[in-house]
């Protein structure tokens, strides 16, 4: 265009005050990119630490950088590169209330490259209230995009769905595994998260291993088969009976309660063993005798490990015990040293152990607060482990330690090319927003294979949409069971995790709930005693089918409605935690007017069937810890795009052929 030929274009790239977010793969290349090409007013945002897998990608950084602030090392780099630029670091997460509204008002264009979702949307919705341009980015392997938002102008952020994070539902995991991602996610999710957790935090596998176990249904087959009905003898009996069942049933929850603490006196070894026979051997003989569950496939086999390890679990692991040093990797000592070997029965069982005994006795300060972590190779280690025995155990393909990190840790592995050539597409449509360029602004994406012998398809923003949460007037539908979902769950997992909201401000009637600074410590109080309720017993009247919930978070100057629609028979397949969030829901006045119209009926709150246009249902995943940057999603709005415009028109913008990644909800960048 012709205003980037204008001669005020150099000062006016000079004076710009921009804000990068992030410092990792993305980062290191745009903030050198940004120098070299003008710019000399540059504040960065990084919460995080240099890791050593950083080092072949994120080349600003060098071994004696390991451990420290990726803001400010790349900001001494950078300075070194071009003395006289004004870089400011930020050591912090961009979410903290000094980086709200006014801050983000302050600065003339902002340049994403973050890691995580919830990061970006929050983002997002601080760009779009403070009507400062933003683009956005991201890279997934040979794959990455460069989208541009302005406020009014074009689409936001999120004005294009999301993919959610993949969700299994916890049956599958527990009793009836078929893939290795399932392996994995119980080895991660369940087992790791039990035995190295936080102590009092109950997960699946403090249920018996398959409901109603072998026992119960014997003695039940027997109590119905004795006798005829009327039989007073026979009906004694059966009431004796399904006393013990309630009493043996009772007790085994006390005793699964506290299964995988570790006892007082116990060795490392000595639990690890016990770990490992009530998982791998007690609950898969359990599973395996239930004989409905295996009319389709073959039962599940027992692991026991006399037979793996004959010469006894503390020869087999003796090489760690010698260790001199506090081990970091037990494969090491194990002689396992290639990431990309599979491994046997034996040597998973070695790992298995060696893992567990390492954590108690190398690093037990740790134990009952760790959560997992895909730099943290012990962790690693264990979790392949776990999910190779599991996979033994149903006959599933076993991962190398290289894949299973990538499976647990949700990684596509970044390629350095890739964040060079995103960071230089970043620069170039920041350039035309200072110029004055907005006609000229493009959507770019990176393709793997060449498409019309092209690797890059641009494509003209897309216009605002006007149920957007973040910049357009939405309202959402939550289906769930209103008796059961607790408040906690509603703000943690739905609005926290799931729509990344900072600071909640809930209203809905007489009811309200409030977070942030500025609250008095009876009112905090007040408010932490309701987070374990079920919302329909809030104060209030509680939140009941048609109940239109007003959710409102000033550090993100975010408004929008929340309508509850009461269902008690969500299958677990559609909602694994109990709920389904869904958009361009029905006005909330037509609902309301339903919904008493019903109660007034009945009597009682019945069950809401609302007619509604869906768009989009995301449903949340247990681990929370998922978080999305291979934008897959966005190949689904680009193909919408491209089946709309057909042929490529003159400017070259043809509809998207980019190939959607097979795992794409799982997927995120390792940066």
């Amino acid at each position: 265009p012709c205003a980037l030929k204008n001669a005020e274009l150099p000062q006016t790239l000079k004076n710009a005050r921009v804000l990068c977010v992030g410092a990792g793969g993305i980062g290191c290349e745009l903030l050198k990119t940004l120098v070299v090409s003008g710019f000399e007013n540059i504040q960065v945002i990084d919460l995080d630490t240099i890791e050593t897998s950083n080092l072949n990608r994120q080349f600003l950084f060098r071994r004696q950088h390991v451990g420290q602030s990726k803001a400010a090392t790349a900001a001494n780099v950078i300075k070194g590169i071009k003395s006289n630029a004004s870089i400011t670091a930020h050591h912090a997460n961009v979410k903290e209330a000094q980086f709200g509204v006014d801050f983000i008002k302050g600065f003339s264009i902002i340049l994403n490259g973050l890691d995580n979702l919830e990061a970006r949307r929050h983002v997002n919705r601080l760009a779009m209230a403070a009507e400062v341009p933003l683009v956005e980015s991201g890279t997934a392997g040979y794959l990455g995009q460069v989208t541009v938002h302005l406020k009014n102008r074009t689409e936001c952020f999120e004005c294009t769905p999301k993919t959610a994070p993949k969700t299994y539902p916890i049956c599958t995991l527990r009793n009836t595994p078929d893939k290795p991602i399932h392996c994995v996610v119980w080895a991660k999710d369940l087992l790791f998260s039990r035995l190295f957790g936080r102590s009092d935090e109950v997960t699946d596998l403090d249920d018996p291993a398959a409901e109603g176990g072998p026992g119960e249904q014997q003695e039940g087959q027997q109590s119905t088969s004795n006798g005829a009905e009327g039989n007073g003898v026979t009906q004694q009996k059966d009431q004796n009976t399904n006393q013990k069942n309630e009493e043996e049933g009772r007790k085994r929850k006390e005793e699964e309660a506290t299964f995988f603490v570790r006892r007082e006196a116990e060795s490392p070894l000595e639990y690890a063993v016990r770990v490992f026979q009530r998982a791998y051997t007690h609950d898969i003989e359990r599973l395996a005798a239930v004989k409905t569950m295996w009319t389709k496939r073959a039962p599940p086999k027992p692991l026991h490990l006399s037979q793996l390890l004959p010469e006894g679990p503390a020869a087999a692991i003796q090489p760690v015990g010698q260790a001199e040093v506090t081990p970091t990797s037990v494969c090491k000592c194990l002689g396992l040293g290639n990431p990309n070997e599979k491994w046997s029965p034996r040597d998973a069982a070695r790992v298995f152990l060696a893992s567990v005994c390492a954590y108690y006795e190398k690093r037990s300060a740790e134990v009952g607060s760790l959560t997992f972590d895909k730099d943290d190779d012990l962790a690693v280690e264990f979790v392949t482990a776990a999910s190779a025995l599991r996979s033994f155990n149903y006959d599933i393909p076993t991962q190398s330690l290289f894949d299973a990190k990538g499976m647990a840790g949700n990684i596509i592995h970044a390629i350095a090319t890739t964040n060079a050539i995103i960071s230089g597409l970043i620069v170039i449509e920041a350039i035309k927003i200072l110029a004055g360029a907005p006609s000229a602004l493009r959507s770019t994406y990176l393709n793997e294979q060449p498409s019309s012998k092209r690797l890059l398809g641009p494509n003209k923003p897309e216009p605002p949409k006007p149920e957007c949460l973040a910049c357009g007037t939405a309202t959402l539908t939550l289906r769930a069971n209103a008796h059961t979902l607790t408040l906690g769950a509603l703000v943690s997992q739905v609005l926290k995790r799931h729509l990344a909201v900072n600071v909640p401000f809930l209203t809905c009637g007489d009811f309200m709930y409030e977070e942030g600074e500025g609250l008095e410590e009876d009112e905090v109080e007040t408010y932490r005693a309701l987070l374990p309720r079920a919302i329909s017993k809030l104060p209030g009247g509680g939140l009941q089918g048609g109940s239109i919930l007003n959710v409102s978070d000033e550090s993100q100057h975010l408004k929008f409605d929340m309508i509850i629609q009461h269902q008690e028979d969500l299958p677990e397949e559609e909602a694994p935690e109990g709920f389904i969030l869904e958009g361009s829901a029905p006005k909330p006045q037509e609902l309301q007017q339903q919904n008493h119209a019903a109660a007034e009926e009945d009597g009682v709150q019945e069950k809401q069937q609302v007619d509604q246009r869906k768009t989009h249902a995301h449903k949340v995943d247990a681990s929370g810890a998922v978080d999305l940057i291979s934008d897959g999603e966005e190949e689904v709005a680009r193909r919408q795009r491209g089946s709309k415009r057909g042929v490529a028109s003159g400017d070259g913008e043809g509809p998207s052929k980019r190939a959607r990644m097979d795992q794409t909800e799982e997927a995120i960048v390792l940066d």
